[in-house]
């Protein structure tokens, strides 16, 4: 749903009061650089010091300045719940095609807490949620486990995965499929994590560099150009058939059998 190259667009300020001019300026410089998705009021965008007041004008305020040329994720998390489902339905009464709810932070939830803290907000709000995983930031690490079980809730399509762990996200990958959006939330990771078959970043060096950033997703996505699906051959992989765990691996000849199988139908140039 949300792919490319998103920007986790600044929020600026003068005198001490949210300058418009220059936020209408930065979105309208974004959307002319190639970027795919803006996303205000995310931590790049100081979320956690705006007041209520000042995070619901900058949502409000992009969402009409961008008047559906590309997706507006808000920034919508919070480690209350019930901040969260305010914020998230502000969010949708003002047109955002989409939230960004980051874990609970300081107060490290369980892994069933994060269930629950994500899942009743899925179930009151009707609108796309990316989750966000960032334990360096939180003090709790989503598992690759919870993240397969809110992927089941419908309207919860896709992650901001910023651990840096590269096993975890292949993990993700595989247990939620490649119609789940996994999406890098660290710029360091970018490549990589496309490599792995994820979708997109949410960049805080597109703030300065959106050409370029849009460029460095460009060959990842199918419908911008022609590449490997070498993303699809790993998740193929990952996915790979074994019997018993007395006996871990296939016979080589059934595993070459099912290789070339998978080969035929997803080892493709796709235009």
């Amino acid at each position: 749903m949300f792919k490319g190259s998103m920007v986790a667009i600044v929020t600026p300020f003068k005198k001490g009061s949210l300058d418009e001019k220059a936020l209408a300026d930065l979105i309208e410089f974004q959307i002319k650089s190639g970027t795919d998705v803006i996303v205000p009021c995310g931590t790049t965008g100081e979320s956690a010091t705006l007041s209520h007041e000042e995070h619901h004008r900058v949502v409000e305020f992009t969402v009409r300045t961008v008047n559906k040329r590309v997706p507006v994720i808000a920034g919508a998390g919070s480690n209350s719940t019930e901040e969260t489902l305010e914020l998230t339905k502000f969010a949708k009464r003002s047109g955002a095609d989409g939230v960004l709810l980051i874990t609970p932070y300081y107060n490290k939830p369980t892994q069933e807490g994060l269930y629950q803290h994500f899942k009743k907000v899925a179930e009151a709000v009707d609108i796309p949620i990316v989750l966000y995983n960032v334990p360096g930031r939180t003090g709790v690490n989503m598992l690759p486990a919870t993240v397969a079980r809110l992927r089941a809730i419908k309207n919860i399509v896709g992650l901001k995965e910023a651990t840096g762990d590269m096993k975890q996200v292949s993990e993700i990958i595989r247990l939620c499929g490649r119609d789940f959006d996994v999406i890098s939330g660290d710029d360091f990771t970018t490549l990589p994590l496309l490599c792995l078959g994820g979708v997109g970043a949410i960049s805080v060096t597109a703030n300065v560099a959106p050409a370029d950033c849009a460029a460095c997703s460009m060959p990842f996505l199918p419908e911008r150009g022609r590449r490997r699906s070498s993303y699809t051959t790993n998740w193929s992989l990952s996915m790979a058939p074994c019997s018993s765990r007395r006996t871990p691996f296939l016979p080589r000849h059934r595993l070459l059998s099912w290789a070339r199988s998978q080969r035929n139908s997803d080892c493709r140039f796709v235009p």
